[in-house]
């Protein structure tokens, strides 16, 4: 299990995937063809100014094949130095085709063949020890997964000003200006998951945070008790965790920070293991749990940074 990794000073910070689908044989690969290095590597490119490593990902991947991609489970980033002595950190993805019409690859100065191989061909093409590696690491787990979202919710002021102004109701508590924005970044990168179906407290503040991911997946936001302070107890909450995870489908949960942890691990414990490390989420951060071949493949951390 992998948490998101952060670049160091003057590092050059980038993105892609292993791209692939299924084969006769297995699942097959896309490798591309750079002509400036006459090389063959994996779909990737680098981070725009302020672009989270989600996003840059699915733009990078799609700016190289022509194909719009949804990302899976977490692979290993590498560290490299660039032909000019530079520092580079690369993360990966698994990642497949959404099921959305598709550009289509078109030859360019940057990219001019695209091919598709079975895994043994892609590894003997692939020209760079570290891109083989992070084709290994895919070859070795499920190479498609579904994902589980738990998110906490966005900034929504403060309990004790809320009370103050003379509201007695903290479910009712709206999300902030920040809290705005950060539920619109939020549901972009949500996107980079695909399709899932959306849970979430009965509380205002965590509804809203995922109402616009809803909105974008056409998908709408069960509130639901079990999930709520003041009205779920663990208990409840387990359960209905239990039943999500049976169902088998991608879902993303809001929640709140009191009730996360207690979720994440029911969640851990169903799938065979333990829960990752990594520091409590910030509001808006969220926990990725990919699930394959009926255990947890990977998990991953990411956050939401207003610009």
């Amino acid at each position: 299990m992998v948490a998101g990794r952060g670049a160091g000073e003057g590092e050059i910070r980038a993105a892609g995937a292993v791209l692939w689908r299924p084969g006769a044989d297995g699942p097959q690969v896309a490798l591309v063809h750079r002509p400036r290095y006459d090389d063959w590597s994996l779909p990737k490119g680098k981070c725009e100014p302020g672009e989270h490593v989600l996003l840059t990902a699915v733009r990078e991947v799609a700016e190289e094949t022509g194909i719009r991609v949804i990302l899976g489970r977490r692979l290993p980033s590498t560290r490299y130095l660039t032909q000019t002595g530079r520092p580079k950190l690369v993360d990966y993805w698994a990642a497949k085709a959404d099921a959305g019409p598709q550009p289509g690859f078109t030859p360019n100065h940057e990219v001019d063949r695209l091919d598709w191989l079975d895994l043994p061909a892609a590894r003997q093409r692939l020209s760079y020890p570290h891109d083989a590696a992070v084709l290994d690491e895919f070859v070795a787990g499920p190479p498609d997964t579904s994902p589980l979202i738990l998110a906490r919710h966005a900034s929504a002021g403060s309990k004790a000003e809320w009370r103050a102004a003379g509201h007695d109701d903290d479910l009712a508590r709206p999300l902030d200006t920040a809290g705005h924005e950060q539920a619109g970044l939020l549901a972009w990168l949500l996107r980079c998951y695909g399709q899932a179906r959306v849970f979430s407290s009965a509380a205002e503040r965590c509804v809203a945070t995922v109402r616009p991911y809803a909105t974008e997946a056409a998908m709408a936001v069960q509130a639901d008790p079990a999930f709520t302070l003041q009205l779920g107890s663990d208990g409840d909450a387990r359960h209905r965790t239990d039943e999500i995870l049976a169902a088998g489908l991608a879902a993303v949960l809001c929640l709140h920070r009191e009730n996360l942890p207690v979720i994440l691990e029911e969640a851990c414990a169903v799938l065979g293991a333990k829960p990752p490390d990594g520091r409590p989420l910030p509001l808006a951060g969220f926990w990725v749990l990919h699930i394959g071949w009926n255990t947890l493949a990977c998990a991953e951390q990411h956050h939401v940074a207003l610009r």
